[in-house]
């Protein structure tokens, strides 16, 4: 029994680094979800057969070597069509274009401006001012490209510089005005309709996305634009 399990183990490590393998040489954040999922499948096999007498070694080797090749099938297949591709894998969307948000894209995408927040600041960009454009990878990762300030050095030269950054609260979400970023920012209601009608908005309803920095101020996205 033992010496079973001993071989089914040994069968499922090396099998398992053939199917990595196969994935090819990708960093984490590179695997998307279909490729979790092969492993994860993979690995319910072997669970399976490890402790199931009725499950012998070349039951083992047998599937997992059909499942290895579905998989570099699926892989060729993702590699020389464009369709299968995108099918299969989805395609990256920008979330962000010239400094504007992209509310179709979002939607699409099943994304909620928090989230988006959340994947900004994780690359150092506290405020959506300070982005020009923003992709969401396949991966699930976001590349931003950030936007610069012109300060003139010498006739006829520029010298571009990151925008500084600052906390920033998340004041109207959605239409939705946020209660708890106020009083995180000691802010009241009262104030920040205040501020909105200086703006020329009546109604929160309809922005998609108002921040606050206690230096930059308000930043509106409406739903307008």
């Amino acid at each position: 029994m033992y010496t079973e399990i001993t071989l089914k183990l040994i069968v499922g490590l090396v099998s398992l680094l053939v199917v990595i393998r196969l994935l090819g040489k990708k960093e984490l954040s590179q695997v998307t979800p279909f490729d979790l999922v092969y492993l994860i499948l993979l690995g319910s096999f072997l669970e399976e057969g490890i402790y199931d007498d009725k499950v012998s070694v070349l039951h083992i080797i047998y599937a997992i070597f059909l499942w290895g090749l579905l998989i570099y099938l699926i892989e060729k297949m993702v590699i020389e069509l464009e369709w299968f591709r995108k099918l299969l894998k989805g395609e990256s969307s920008d979330l962000i274009s010239k400094g504007k948000v992209n509310i179709k894209e979002m939607t699409k995408n099943k994304m909620e401006m928090e989230q988006l927040r959340i994947l900004l600041r994780s690359q150092g960009y506290f405020s959506l001012s300070e982005v020009e454009h923003a992709t969401l990878e396949t991966s699930g990762a976001l590349s931003v490209l950030p936007k610069v300030r012109e300060e003139a050095v010498k006739p006829g030269m520029l010298n571009l510089q990151p925008q500084e950054n600052e906390p920033t609260y998340l004041f109207v979400d959605e239409g939705e005005i946020e209660e708890k970023e106020l009083e995180k920012a000691c802010k009241s209601k009262e104030w920040l309709l205040s501020e909105l009608k200086k703006e020329g908005v009546e109604n929160p309803a309809t922005i998609y996305y108002g921040e606050w920095a206690e230096r930059k101020g308000l930043y509106l996205v409406r739903y307008e634009d």
